[in-house]
């Protein structure tokens, strides 16, 4: 029983406890770009789930065998082959969130997510919970993006999945389809996750992309001295 909660607890941390982009603070150049519509914007969270879950898994399953001196590099390369197939599925089969993603897709490999959860998870535990790890993270991001494109996309455009929402004759913020919205979308949504924070009395440390990184590299530094 105690197992299956520790795998529970695994599992469910990405999604509200450390959520990436609202609480950790990762991720956020693509989660601003793509969510003035829901389309594109949960198409870009499955396609990072794919990659997250299957570079955790590959990751942890090569831990003891990838050198620590080299192990970034060959992160970048275990993800950048997942982002690859990410890339050839949608040209071959949906060629609209193909172009709608553009150059976000392929950034998918430096994404500060994926590097972090390599260096921090995934590089010291096993798959099993890598790959829970993984999911967490990414149902936490694509439900990030889905309510910051689903804001966006109503009040921006007046229609949600394409669908028309708000009547055609009343007036759109048209500013919520360009950065200030998104901003102003993010800021509204992390203002939220304070608030939750303080009235639930769980407060948590927030990390940059590089204190992350770091911390992985000293962890594998003192790793290393210890052996």
């Amino acid at each position: 029983m105690a197992e299956k909660q520790s795998k529970w607890r695994v599992f469910t941390a990405g999604i509200i406890r450390e959520n990436p982009v609202l609480r950790l603070v990762l991720g956020c150049c693509s989660a601003l770009a793509v969510t003035t519509t829901v389309s594109g914007a949960v198409g870009m969270a499955l396609s990072m789930t794919f990659v997250l879950v299957g570079s955790n898994i590959v990751i942890s399953a090569l831990r003891k065998v990838i050198p620590d001196k080299v192990h970034l590099p060959c992160y970048i390369v275990i993800i950048a082959t997942f982002v690859t197939v990410v890339e050839m599925v949608l040209h071959a089969y949906i060629p609209d969130l193909y172009e709608s993603l553009g150059v976000f897709l392929s950034l998918i490999v430096v994404n500060c997510i994926i590097l972090g959860r390599a260096e921090m998870f995934a590089c010291k535990n096993t798959v099993v919970d890598s790959a829970l790890d993984g999911l967490g993270m990414g149902c936490g991001y694509l439900l990030t993006m889905f309510l910051m494109s689903s804001i966006r996309e109503i009040i921006g455009s007046g229609s949600w999945m394409g669908i028309q929402i708000l009547p055609e004759e009343l007036d759109k913020l048209t500013i919520m389809n360009q950065a200030p919205g998104g901003f102003f979308v993010f800021g509204c949504l992390m203002a939220l996750c304070v608030w939750i924070e303080k009235k639930t009395n769980h407060p948590i440390e927030r990390k940059t992309c590089g204190e992350v990184l770091l911390d992985g590299q000293a962890a594998a530094a003192e790793g290393g001295a210890e052996q």
